[in-house]
């Protein structure tokens, strides 16, 4: 084995504390820079020599070559294995999932999540740590620096080119590269929780549903899971031809990027069930027939539903949600007998709490759910669980959620995303709500009384780790929230996301449209901010 140390230059990587790096794929594309990360990588995360390395992504633009390149770096720098999806395919779930059976050390996951893709569009790699979640900050940070220092890179002098087509192992000097089908441990995982045979029989019956898996990474799982092991017929399942652009589309898996299944689901031959996942797998959207479940109500139906799933039929250790997550599996919590945990918004920050027993689901308002089955949300596991509650309930989706409504309270909700803000404009707004923190507390707004204004903190109950800054609360004394905060899952500007909360206990109050309930806090939260006069922007890009 001849190894080949080139020289490299540092760069400006993505901000401390972020899971891994997303740039367009063009900047990816210089010379040396995703080596560069690659290397930086390496050197953070303490020995691995002779151990597994898991590969894999969504398919994106980029994808194939990324991979070739990490294995001829992997075999130069001393892993004794690596495992890569066939065709270089993984969902990010499915990566967590194969991380932790084969005891990897740890896996490289190529993938922009959510965001669009193709030549001009955008490419995102990540390292996930041994128990198969997000690296932590300790070691986020430390990969952040190393790619501000570093001068060289280790990969073969003679590259390789690994066959990804086809399943089989071949050796590469030292290392075994192990081409691995996708989706059969994912599967087997998935087959393992659920009630497959209640599910086959409801998709036997006249329900109907409809999965998008938006030309991204679910849809050769959706065939072999929904299709071919559980009886869904193939008009039932659209768009799940993975396309390295997408099909042109934004796989972000909401009411305005997901249309062409909201029109099916609200249109006039409506299926029963509608579901959705984004570009690398980890995000949902649920629909029932002309209805929406946010992604709070569904955490908490979940939580509320769980025995009703042969892996959590003896019930739940506990609850964890993002901050900006609304308050709904609060109640759930709360009414089980159960500790609900509050973090900052970043799956890595559920990984401790599990991997304690601390909690067994999770979920963020950004169309993730999960749980402890793997170390990673599950865009097709949320779906699989939602389809085991309906079969054995006999219920439709709207009738779940409002006697969900009745019993536990409606928490009104939405999210409204100003994509794309130039970051200055989007920092100026989030400064001009800091400097009224002292004016609000104990002010009356949208006809409500402030409790209290923060930067919400976290402290890891585990690891005692410290989280600062991890955005703005405006907290009312009758439970009402508005919060802002900069999302870093764009690569061009910034992301302003403005969560919106009142609880309604009324039954009679609670089918009210979640906008008009809404409506006069959307009203204080754009006067307070000046969102409109800093940014220009008069309405969001994608209301939630």
């Amino acid at each position: 084995m001849s190894i080949n140390t080139q020289p490299t230059t540092p760069f400006e990587g993505q901000k401390p504390g972020t899971s891994g790096l997303r740039k367009k794929v063009k900047v990816f594309q210089q010379a040396g820079y995703l080596e560069n990360f690659v290397q930086s990588v390496f050197e953070s995360i303490g020995d691995f020599q002779g151990q597994t390395l898991v590969v894999g992504g969504d398919g994106r633009y980029f994808n194939a070559e990324s991979i070739q390149i990490i294995i001829n770096m992997a075999v130069a720098n001393g892993f004794g294995r690596v495992l890569v999806g066939q065709h270089g395919i993984l969902s990010t779930p499915a990566a967590s999932c194969v991380i932790r059976k084969y005891q990897a050390f740890g896996g490289l996951i190529l993938s922009a999540s959510h965001n669009p893709a193709g030549p001009d569009e955008d490419f995102g790699i990540k390292y996930n740590i041994s128990n198969g979640g997000p690296a932590p900050e300790k070691i986020t940070d430390a990969i952040y620096a190393k790619t501000q220092t570093i001068s060289s890179y280790k990969t073969l002098t003679s590259p390789v080119q690994v066959n990804l087509s086809k399943i089989a192992t071949s050796q590469v000097a030292n290392m075994n590269v192990e081409v691995i089908d996708s989706v059969s441990d994912y599967a087997e995982l998935m087959q393992s929780l659920f009630n497959f045979d209640a599910i086959r029989k409801l998709l036997a019956s006249d329900f109907r549903m409809c999965f998008d898996a938006m030309h991204a990474v679910t849809g050769p799982y959706a065939k072999v899971i929904l299709q071919d092991m559980l009886g869904a017929s193939d008009d039932s399942l659209m768009n799940c031809k993975p396309l390295d652009d997408f099909g042109g589309g934004h796989p972000d898996p909401n009411l305005t990027y997901a249309k062409e299944l909201v029109d099916i689901v609200y249109g006039d031959h409506a299926p029963d069930f509608g579901a959705a996942s984004d570009g690398d797998g980890d995000r949902n959207m649920i629909l029932g027939k002309h209805f929406f479940v946010t992604p709070s109500d569904s955490l908490a139906i979940l939580a509320a539903n769980a025995k009703t799933v042969p892996a959590y039929k003896h019930g739940i250790a506990g609850i964890a949600r993002s901050m900006p997550t609304s308050g709904a599996a609060d109640r759930v919590a709360n009414a089980l007998g159960l500790d609900c945990y509050e973090t900052p918004t970043g799956w890595k920050f559920f990984g401790n709490l599990m991997d304690a027993d601390k909690v067994t689901l999770c979920g963020e308002e950004s169309f993730g759910t999960g749980s402890n089955h793997v170390r990673e949300k599950d865009g097709l596991w949320a779906v699989l669980f939602w389809l085991n509650i309906l079969a054995v309930r006999g219920e439709s989706v709207e009738h779940i959620v409002t006697e969900h409504w009745k019993a536990f309270g409606r928490n009104y909700y939405s999210r409204h995303d100003y994509e794309a803000v130039p970051t200055d404009a989007a920092n100026q707004v989030m400064q001009h709500v800091r400097s009224q923190f002292g004016s609000l507390k104990g002010s009356m707004l949208a006809g409500r009384k402030v409790q209290t204004c923060d930067d919400f903190s976290y402290t890891d109950p585990i690891d005692q780790s410290v989280s600062l800054n991890q955005g703005i609360r405006i907290l009312f004394e009758d439970g009402s929230r508005i919060i802002f905060r900069l999302s870093g899952t764009g690569t061009e500007g910034a992301t302003i996301r403005l969560y919106l909360e009142s609880f309604e206990a009324d039954a009679n109050k609670q089918n009210m449209d979640a906008q008009d309930a809404l409506a006069e806090l959307i009203t204080a939260s754009e006067s307070i901010s000046k969102l409109q006069e800093f940014t220009g922007r008069n309405k969001p890009t994608v209301i939630t």
